[in-house]
């Protein structure tokens, strides 16, 4: 059975994590969030004291590059791979609000992406694999077959990110919440290496009306219409 590369992309907060998960079920692909790869590094810099709100020691993050390990590991309970970082288990650690508040000054080093970026794309070869998160069809895999790209207005983003972090038992505020959606949008979209834009041919779905549901079935329609053409193609 043909197997394709499937990239999702898009802003933070917009379900591009949930939606991964489930169409990877779904098709029996191999899932990689490589948002959290980033938020493992983050995490990293942190517990070495290399990064705070005023502070960044960006030499010595790249020196002791060679020293973080992430990796995923199958949690067969949840369904889904958890991240680990130097074998410890870090899923929930890394989803804090602490670490979305410098992840993105993490992610726009050009050393750590090309670490991760090539983790990622040694991950994808055999096809089969679902990814998701800010330049997976214009850097990871610019030939996916099938590349979606995510959006929500940062409101509706940051009402989600808040009820996750509440519904977790974290002491958070909508406001912090929207400023860090929106900060994260800004260096997300600017930095040097890697910006987050759009792929030429990757197909938008603006998901702020959308339930779980509607958005689960628009994508795997999608999906559908991208194993047929690929199976004609082969045909032919």
């Amino acid at each position: 059975m043909n197997k394709i590369t499937i990239a999702i992309d898009g802003f933070s907060s917009t379900g591009k994590s949930t939606i991964a998960k489930q169409v990877a079920n779904h098709l029996g692909y191999v899932y990689v969030d490589s948002g959290a790869m980033y938020r493992a590094v983050t995490l990293y810099a942190m517990n070495q004291g290399l990064i705070a709100e005023d502070y960044f020691d960006v030499k010595t993050l790249n020196d002791k590059l060679s020293e973080i390990k992430v990796s995923f590991k199958f949690n067969k309970g949840l369904g889904f791979a958890e991240v680990y970082l130097n074998d410890k288990n870090v899923e929930k650690t890394i989803r804090s609000l602490e670490v979305s508040r410098f992840v993105s000054k993490v992610a726009a080093i050009s050393a750590v992406r090309k670490k991760l970026v090539a983790i990622q794309r040694e991950i994808g070869k055999s096809k089969g694999v679902v990814m998701d998160g800010r330049d997976i069809g214009t850097v990871v895999f610019p030939d996916a077959e099938l590349k979606i790209f995510m959006t929500a207005s940062p409101e509706t983003r940051a009402k989600r990110r808040y009820n996750e972090l509440i519904n977790r038992g974290d002491n958070v505020v909508y406001e912090s919440v929207l400023k860090n959606v929106q900060e994260r949008d800004y260096i997300d979209s600017n930095r040097k290496d890697s910006p987050l834009v759009k792929a030429d041919d990757a197909i938008e779905i603006d998901n702020s009306d959308l339930s779980l549901e509607e958005q689960f079935e628009k994508v795997l329609e999608l999906v559908r219409k991208t194993l047929e053409i690929k199976e004609n193609k082969k045909s032919n």
